[in-house]
């Protein structure tokens, strides 16, 4: 049903998409809630082309989604809740899309926060609850940061994201709004909580690292660009970031063994991606990647959701193998999504990623930056026939007991309908929409350094990458260094808390079992405990003296009675 429904919708503004990119009008509607003196506080929607687009695209994955869901999540007890919560989801996704007012799109941007924590702990295991608070403790850094770039507004009068100018405290608010969005599209050194959300359930996956809870920083940076683009450090430190997260991003995927984790990664090289765009001035190219890569990155997801409910749950790239022929439906769509991924000519992904490469070789741009940047673009091609090698082509691995079959309706239903878009989006977008279309005269050379990098990386990755072995796996440090994201890993989590931590159980020995304890309720209890005992022993003397002394009283006036009486006798 609620499959339906995201169809429905997503049907039903298509034509309102088209409509708007082809006539590029905006519609603002305002509704002001409270006004004191020159301040007011009011509730704003925009229509625009970015906005309505990006929701349709969202609510078209989020459908696809939800339909395999039905089918992967059929056995689970808790199911109205779990779609419960990615409605939910969507629906904080989508007001965040259409709310250009900074207080009121916390509404969607805490709404996806807390959703997400949800979600991410939706098994309720150790693992699940420790991924959850990294999730949500490393987007509460972005909340934060938000709530300040709104009080920071306040000097402007208003928090309408299209009428920003400025003022004494624009470059601190530029600066808390580039951080929230890091810290919401995992950029370094945000970057830890991507791969350990990975702990939420496949479908769940699929939608965080299409369209949703990731894209929601590059979306705000979209919307703030022409604001953004006005200070002179935000361009270079935005490529320098994005350009670390790409090459982290790519080096790390090429030595982890967990598909799921492989998948994720390469969903942080493309967010790197994105933001590199945006970092040379191109943010209309950024969402044209964003879009592509939403659809190819749910879509090799629901593959891999496929893959690993087939096989005993396992996702251990050594315990899969020769999978294209048990599953040959599902391992195409994996193979056509792989493909756009690498940025293969005539995919979707090539007519964003080929661009937004060829910008960065047209716009000045530091070469120590082009050259990691194709370093990276390499690497993207190397873990994607890593991958294929590993799970699809290599020798069968798998555990004793899976079943590895295409027959499910409902799985090969979303899978295939997003593989059609994923093929032929990228062309339609570009030949339809002015503002995805780029022309850059550009020598024969560099023309074809994309497409030569890629197929290095992917000639690199067969060479390399052997059929692994199970019990003998050869562990160095430069691996540890990578596979844990140049220790981003362990940094964010032990270091951060274990202080703090510390400082708590000393402030808690010292206090309320130590000073608290003597000076208030346990110290005042031994105290009178003690004076208790001492009026005790006090009071048994006293009245062992005066029954002595009475004792001695009778004694001596009977003595003195039989004195008197011999004496009168």
């Amino acid at each position: 049903m609620s499959s339906f429904i995201l169809f429905f919708y997503a049907a039903s503004i298509s034509p309102f998409t088209i409509y708007f990119f082809m006539t590029n009008k905006c519609i603002l509607l305002e509704w002001e809630i409270f006004s004191a003196s020159s301040t007011f506080l009011s509730v704003s929607l925009i229509l625009d082309p970015i906005g309505i687009s990006f929701s349709n695209v969202v609510c078209l994955i989020s459908a696809c989604v939800m339909l395999f869901s039905s089918s992967y999540m059929e056995g689970d007890i808790f199911l109205s809740r779990f779609v419960g919560l990615v409605m939910m989801f969507v629906l904080s996704m989508n007001l965040l899309v259409f709310i250009p007012n900074l207080a009121a799109l916390l509404i969607g941007w805490d709404g996806l926060g807390i959703v997400s924590f949800a979600l991410v702990i939706y098994y309720q295991n150790t693992k699940s609850l420790s991924a959850g608070m990294l999730t949500a403790l490393a987007n509460r850094i972005g909340d934060v940061m938000l709530l300040l770039s709104i009080g920071l507004c306040v000097i402007q009068g208003h928090w309408n994201i299209l009428f920003m100018w400025n003022n004494s405290f624009s470059p601190l608010l530029a600066f808390c709004l580039v951080v929230a969005a890091m810290t919401k599209s995992a950029q370094v050194p945000f970057s830890s909580w991507l791969p350990a959300a990975m702990a939420a359930p496949t479908p769940v996956s699929a939608l965080v690292h299409s369209s949703t809870l990731v894209t929601a920083g590059v979306f705000i940076l979209i919307r703030f660009f022409p604001f953004l683009n006005s200070f002179n450090g935000f361009s270079i430190g935005l490529l320098f970031i994005s350009v670390l997260t790409l090459l982290m991003a790519g080096i790390g995927a090429n030595y982890e063994y967990d598909l799921k984790k492989v998948i994720a990664l390469s969903t942080l090289s493309q967010l790197g991606v994105m933001m590199m765009s945006l970092g040379l001035g191109m943010p209309f190219l950024a969402l044209f990647h964003l879009y592509t890569h939403a659809l190819f990155k749910a879509m090799l997801f629901l593959c891999a959701g496929a893959i690993i409910h087939n096989n005993s749950n396992s996702q251990d790239l050594r315990q899969l193998g020769n999978l294209w022929n048990q599953m040959p439906l599902t391992i195409s769509c994996l193979n056509v999504a792989n493909l756009a991924l690498c940025g293969a000519p005539f995919m979707s992904g090539f007519y964003s990623k080929d661009l937004i490469l060829e910008t960065s070789l047209y716009n000045p741009c530091n070469l120590l930056m082009i050259v990691l940047i194709f370093l990276a673009t390499g690497m993207t091609a190397a873990y994607s026939i890593r991958l294929s090698i590993y799970s699809l082509w290599g020798h069968p691995n798998h555990l004793p007991l899976h079943q590895n079959y295409d027959e499910d309706i409902k799985v090969t239903m979303s899978v295939m309908l997003l593989s059609i878009m994923s093929i032929f989006i990228g062309k339609v977008m570009q030949m339809s929409i002015l503002e995805f279309t780029s022309i850059m005269p550009l020598p024969l050379v560099h023309k074809l350094l994309t497409i030569s990098v890629t197929l290095l990386g992917g000639w690199l990755a067969v060479v390399i990458w052997k059929t692994p072995s199970i019990n003998k796996i050869s562990v160095s440090k430069f691996m540890i260094f990578n596979s844990l994201m140049w220790f981003l890993a362990p940094l964010s989590t032990q270091p951060l808390i274990r202080s703090p931590l510390q400082f708590g159980a000393s402030f808690f020995k010292i206090l309320d079992q130590g000073w608290f304890e003597i000076l208030g309720g346990q110290g005042t209890f031994m105290m009178s405990k003690k004076m208790i005992k001492l009026n005790q022993v006090f009071q048994l003397n006293v009245v062992s003296s005066f029954s002595l002394v009475i004792l001695m009283m009778m004694s001596f006036s009977l003595l003195l009675l039989i004195t008197v009486i011999y004496h009168f006798n």
